[in-house]
């Protein structure tokens, strides 16, 4: 049997498993995918990996009593086993007060995640793509490390309410590192696609092949609040911290930052600059995305910050249910809407600033307000005058990106990148940002 089910395949099973349940409820997820990698360091290739994987999730209530149990065989016995399995669980556990029982029928927007172009790279296509890339830093007697990851799968969701989901997708995903000889300068890119005909692996290695000649012997300066530049890249790090904080029950509980005293929260207010959208839309063309939740949840676009406004938070199915109110499911992707500068034009128009590639070791200072810390890597650069005057020492930043969204002076054009904490795609921005706090020096490049 194929590890990629069809819709009708995935069906097929979800409903065997399904006729041996003797639960009040059942719910069933099935997972499937095939993964391929490639990595590369010291310019050449280190590791060649390839990852098949199904698994079968079973989840049993009786009552508010819940079991879930998992497995990986696919035999008739062991389909039987593992929701028995699950049901021994659900009777010995102790109730769940949260428990909000499963949901009926559903209908989802199509959204067009799976491409066959993806699907169909093999250990040749993910040669002939780091060769290309290899060549490029070889020929300028530069170092390489980077890594490809390709991955085509699905997801399947089936209930005893009569509720089916499915939802094919695709992913590849590339990221490298460049350094000098000398070990003083080093660049970074990443790209992240559905669709593998986007990704131009020696454009990307061009622009890291840039910035790493263009990072060597750095200047040191001085620590303090500067008007940045962050590329997507570096903005996505900082910006994925507010979605995963988007909770109505830690707001409401006085654990966010969008919470407020007396146990009220900032929905409807005002947060940040108000250039600021956010939204997320599983059809969005350059963002596809399950257009279910892992509940079963239908997701439909959903403006989270409008025009800096707090316009949703997300609602599980027993919070919204305990404040009678409308459940908002998690999101399957995020996209901040952009203006129209071009990168050249945000340098242009900076008397003086720091150009940022990338931001690592994301670690949270205080969940109350969101300040994260950090550190600058793999090219930094000083503008003066509208001009790239040269690279500067790394710093360690101090910043909230609440306060940072509130000191927005542009926004360029957004496209889709990965974050490098996360491996999460998003549709970011660049965006310069003024008063930005870069707290002390890093001698890393």
């Amino acid at each position: 049997m194929s590890i990629i089910l069809s819709e009708s395949e995935a069906k097929a099973l979800l409903q065997k498993v399904l006729a041996y349940s003797k639960a009040d409820e059942c719910e069933i997820t099935l997972v499937g995918e095939e993964r391929g990698n490639l990595r590369y360091a010291r310019n050449e290739v280190s590791t060649s990996g390839s990852l098949v994987n199904q698994n079968l999730s079973v989840q049993s209530a009786f009552g508010k009593k819940v079991g879930v149990a998992t497995i990986d065989e696919f035999s008739d016995e062991s389909l039987e086993k593992v929701v028995r399995r699950s049901e021994e669980l659900a009777k010995l556990a102790p109730e769940n007060p949260e428990y909000v029982g499963v949901l009926g029928p559903q209908t989802y927007l199509k959204s067009s995640g799976f491409f066959e172009s993806t699907a169909g790279i093999d250990a040749d296509k993910r040669a002939d793509a780091v060769a290309k890339s290899l060549e490029l830093s070889r020929g300028k007697n530069l170092t390489a490390a980077g890594f490809l990851d390709n991955q085509k799968g699905y997801t399947a969701l089936m209930n005893s309410k009569g509720l089916f989901a499915y939802y094919p997708s695709t992913s590849v995903n590339f990221s490298l590192t460049v350094r000098t000889p000398d070990g003083t300068g080093s660049g970074y890119i990443a790209r992240g696609y559905s669709d593998v005909n986007k990704l131009d692996t020696a454009a990307a290695t061009t622009i890291a092949i840039q910035k790493a000649m263009g990072s060597m012997n750095a200047k040191a300066l001085e620590p303090g609040k500067y008007t940045v530049i962050l590329e997507p890249t570096a903005a996505a790090v900082l910006l994925e911290n507010i979605y995963f904080n988007f909770d109505a029950r830690s707001a409401d509980e006085g654990r966010s930052f969008l919470s407020k005293p007396g146990g009220k929260t900032k929905l409807g207010e005002k947060i940040v600059d108000e250039r600021v959208n956010i939204y997320s839309d599983p059809t969005h063309p350059d963002l596809p995305a399950s257009p279910w939740s892992g509940d079963g949840q239908p997701l439909q676009k959903t403006s989270w910050i409008e025009k800096g406004v707090v316009k949703n938070m997300i609602y599980s199915r027993y919070w919204a249910q305990k404040n009678n109110v409308k459940p908002v499911p998690q999101p399957s992707n995020v996209i901040m809407e952009g203006g129209t500068a071009s990168m050249e034009e945000l340098i242009k128009s900076t008397k003086q600033g720091i150009l940022v590639t990338k931001l690592w070791y994301i670690r949270e200072v205080d969940p109350q307000t969101l300040l994260l810390t950090g550190l600058t890597r793999d090219g930094t650069f000083y503008i003066e005058n509208g001009v790239i005057k040269h690279p500067v020492k790394n710093f360690r930043f101090n910043e909230s990106p609440v306060i940072m969204l509130n000191n927005l002076e542009t926004l360029g054009k957004s496209e889709r990148v990965v974050s490098t904490e996360s491996d999460r795609n998003y549709l970011v921005p660049p965006m310069k940002i003024r008063e930005f706090t870069f707290s002390s020096l890093s001698d890393a490049v």
